[in-house]
């Protein structure tokens, strides 16, 4: 691996570490040439399905998109980048499970929702009324009685 401060090809790893509940290897590394350490991640590259939108239209899938979902409904909420961490594994897990080449909008959405309910009652519910676009007080409540009547 190339250091990414002089450009030199010759780095050596000096430490190897499980990360995100084993789905990541982090190593530590050392320019052979400046001395200078930095950071590597290790992932496995796995293909996940296309997205089928609501309007029929595909799109590729983009964790960014989950992330990005998540940590808004997740905003000002007690809940660790660690957690938030484990429950997009977990969406990625459920959607990998399913082994499709296609998959829609709205299955993925539930499973980010599971894991929202999971994590934090308001931040499900935040996401919820969005995702599901309450029309009324009723659909809201529904909602409130899914997030307390599920706790794990």
């Amino acid at each position: 691996m190339y250091c990414p401060f002089c450009g030199h090809d010759d780095t050596r790893v000096i430490d190897s570490r499980v990360v995100e509940d084993g789905a990541a290897v982090r190593r530590r590394r050392a320019c052979a040439a400046c001395g200078k350490r930095f950071s590597t991640f290790e992932r496995a590259i796995l293909r996940l399905p296309l997205v089928v939108k609501k309007d029929g239209t595909r799109e590729a899938f983009d964790v960014g998109k989950i992330r990005r979902g998540m940590q808004k409904a997740l905003e000002k909420r007690p809940v660790s980048a660690e957690q938030l961490e484990r429950g997009i594994n977990e969406v990625l897990r459920s959607v990998r499970e399913l082994g499709e080449d296609e998959l829609s909008a709205t299955a993925i959405g539930e499973f980010v929702m599971e894991q929202l309910r999971r994590l934090d009652g308001v931040a499900y519910v935040r996401f919820a009324s969005v995702y599901r676009e309450f029309k009324d007080v009723d659909d809201f409540l529904a909602a409130v009685k899914t997030a307390v009547g599920k706790k794990e």
